[in-house]
């Protein structure tokens, strides 16, 4: 059974041969070709055009010459008062050609003198003819091509096939038409001189194309080597890339497209490299932050197999602490994780934002009382904001955990909200320690922590803040972290309002 390839899937195997499909010769190709045609074009136009305008120069010239010659004729029909003095006697008509329009196709003087043959009279419809040289070609001269006509239109003088295409120009006397002085046009593909001078004209035009066409060639193969050779550097580096070498940069010259597609290749390796850091650095402190509370289950457990330490509810209640501490810490990289995959659910409702801080104020008042915090708070014009109240409560429980673990006695905590423009603000400040200014656009960074009094001496697994700042970022919202004026550190939430929302309660 044979198979039948539709057209397409004829041309879809094609392909070009590999020495000849790259950019470069692509680039080539298509330059070239369109220098190639546009040369052509430019040859085909500048010969059509300069053809029509030498005729159109020429039909114009003769318009002008015979001018004078009516003029001659008009003064000879006032002097004779009719046309026979050049319709019987044909040499007048020829003199007179002769002698305004500087033309020999009529005989010589001297013929007569001679006794060479005459011509006989030439009749209406044929040329006359004369001793001497043949006459010059008609579409040289303009003298076999003009022909007298009497005012109806009756041809005098003349050639009887040319009357078809004659052009006729009125003779006036008295302000009267007394006759009509015809002439042929010259045709549009001229003959001997004219066909020669064009000839030579299109031959020059030739030359300018060929011309062209060589700069265009040269042209073309020296833009298709420069922009090759610029995109060359970035497939280069790409390859790069994808062989796992981060660190690699190219060249960016220029303010064009290509610079600017050079300038985006270093920003994607330069974040490519420091994703890379990034991620072994995460799996370095992820692997600190276990280490640790297994270390201590480890011993605990040890211990008590080797019966240094007795079997009781205080060993268990230790246990059970470094257990807390671990299932945190995975809870916690499960919620970043569902985050940076954007599979962290949330139901927003319109919600009192600064019911939601007083809740998850009130829900700590006990162990700020324990602390001897002094706490203040300020609701503000209380603005409504479009979130998910649990995972809102998530964010302040985490401000506040921090606060709790790393503030110093006598410690103080002011939490305002406040509405600006668009926007509901939660400024959140505590008291002393505070710190470093270097540190501070770190605090969100997963597992990062001050080496400072506010350390992981205190607890804690450094995961708080970057889920807090992932909720907010959710909310359409931003979190900032910058030196307060009570001493340690101020935390300013920001959050769109939604107007005209009613308050969740």
């Amino acid at each position: 059974m044979s198979t039948v390839l539709h057209p397409t899937a004829a041309a879809s195997r094609w392909r070009w041969p590999a020495r000849f499909d790259s950019l470069r010769i692509k680039l080539f190709l298509a330059v070239a070709g369109a220098n190639s045609l546009l040369a052509l074009a430019a040859f085909l136009v500048f010969s059509w055009s300069f053809d029509q305008g030498f005729v159109e120069y020429l039909n114009r010239a003769d318009e002008a010459r015979l001018q004078p010659l009516i003029v001659r004729l008009a003064d000879g029909y006032q002097r004779e008062g009719q046309w026979r003095w050049v319709t019987e006697d044909r040499k007048r008509w020829f003199d007179l050609l002769r002698e305004v329009l500087g033309t020999r196709g009529s005989r010589r003087p001297d013929d007569a003198a001679s006794g060479a043959p005459q011509p006989a009279e030439p009749g209406p419809s044929s040329p006359p003819t004369y001793g001497g040289p043949p006459p010059p070609d008609p579409l040289l001269t303009i003298d076999p091509r003009l022909m007298l006509f009497d005012p109806d239109g009756k041809m005098l003088v003349g050639r009887q096939e040319m009357v078809a295409d004659a052009v006729q120009k009125p003779i006036t006397n008295g302000g009267r038409v007394v006759g009509y002085l015809g002439y042929v046009p010259r045709v549009k593909t001229v003959a001997s001189l004219e066909k020669l001078f064009s000839a030579q004209q299109s031959r020059k035009f030739a030359a300018i194309a060929v011309g062209m066409l060589i700069a265009g060639l040269a042209v073309s193969a020296l833009l298709a080597w420069w922009l090759t050779r610029r995109i060359r550097r970035v497939a280069q580096g790409a390859h790069a890339l994808i062989q796992g070498h981060y660190e690699v940069r190219i060249s960016a010259t220029g303010h064009d497209e290509l610079a600017q597609l050079a300038q985006d290749f270093n920003q994607l390796a330069h974040t490519l490299e420091a994703a890379q850091r990034a991620r072994q650095q995460w799996i370095a402190d992820i692997a600190h932050e276990l280490r640790t509370p297994l270390a201590v289950l480890r011993a605990e457990i040890e211990a008590l197999q080797d019966g240094v330490r007795p079997l009781g509810l205080a060993s268990l209640g230790s246990l059970a602490q470094e257990v807390g501490q671990l299932s945190r810490l995975v809870e916690d990289l499960r919620l970043l994780s569902l985050s940076d995959v954007g599979a962290l659910t949330y139901h927003r409702e319109p919600l009192d934002l600064s019911e939601a801080v007083e809740d998850s104020l009130g829900a700590q008042r006990g162990a700020l009382q324990d602390k001897g915090f002094a706490v203040t708070f300020d609701a503000g014009s209380r603005p409504t904001v479009s979130g998910d109240n649990t995972r809102l409560a998530q964010v302040f429980a985490n401000l506040l955990q921090n606060t709790l673990r790393y503030t110093d006695a006598p410690a103080r905590l002011d939490v305002r909200v406040t509405r600006e423009g668009a926007h509901a603000v939660v400024t959140w400040q505590d008291s002393s320690p505070g710190v470093p200014d270097a540190d501070l656009p770190r605090l969100t960074e997963r597992l990062y922590r001050v080496e400072s009094s506010r350390s992981r001496a205190g607890g804690g697994s450094g995961l708080g803040l970057a889920i807090a700042q992932a909720i907010v970022s959710a909310h359409g919202g931003d979190m900032v972290a910058r030196p307060s004026p009570l001493g340690g550190l101020c935390w300013r939430l920001r959050f769109p309002v939604v107007e005209g929302g009613g308050h969740h309660g």
